[in-house]
Parts: C-alpha cells; sequence; structure tokens
C-alpha cells in the first residue's frame, strides 16, 4: 500500500537555513522510489493559513519512513527545523 508524507509549512523565520534545506533535500531521494505530488502555495478553504505543502508518495509506508529516517535527510531536516515551523504527516495510501 502507498504511503504519502504530507509537508505544511505554517511559518518561516529564517530564509536562509530554508535556502540550505531547499539546496540538499533533492539528494536525499537519491536511492528512495518517491514520487513528488504536490508542491506550492496552497489555497486554504478551511483552518489557519498555510505558506506551503508537499505532497511526496511512496510505495510502502515502511519506504516513507526510511527515507525520513535516513541520514542523508537528518542532516537536511536540521536546515528546515531552524528555518520554519512545519508539520509533517504520514498517511498509508487507499
Amino acid at each position: 500500500m502507498t504511503a504519502i508524507i504530507i509537508f505544511t509549512r505554517e511559518s518561516t523565520h529564517d530564509q536562509s537555513e530554508l535556502d540550505l534545506y531547499q539546496s540538499q533535500v533533492q539528494q536525499t531521494f537519491d536511492g528512495h522510489l518517491v514520487k513528488r505530488l504536490a508542491a506550492g502555495t496552497p489555497q486554504i478553504l478551511e483552518g489557519p493559513v498555510t505558506e506551503r505543502t508537499v505532497v511526496l508518495q511512496f510505495p510502502t509506508k515502511e519506504a516513507a519512513l526510511q527515507w525520513y529516517e535516513s541520514s542523508a535527510y537528518e542532516a537536511a531536516k536540521q536546515h528546515r527545523f531552524k528555518g520554519a515551523t512545519y508539520r509533517v504527516a504520514l498517511i498509508e495510501g487507499v
């Protein structure tokens, strides 16, 4: 069963840290089966306004966690933590 990771950026604190994250994140996908389904500024229909949403699809929940917990992504996401407040969710596909 597929798995989806949804990144929602709620607010930016340090754009230079986010720029570092952006420059490093793509290479963390090497060796992982991932499909980028959506990325951009969402039109909020309900709830608080957010800045950006990214939706990634993996073949399984285990594959998604393998990428998210990889040493390559661990290093990159430290810049995301410093740069902005995010909400990140993992959900299995149907």
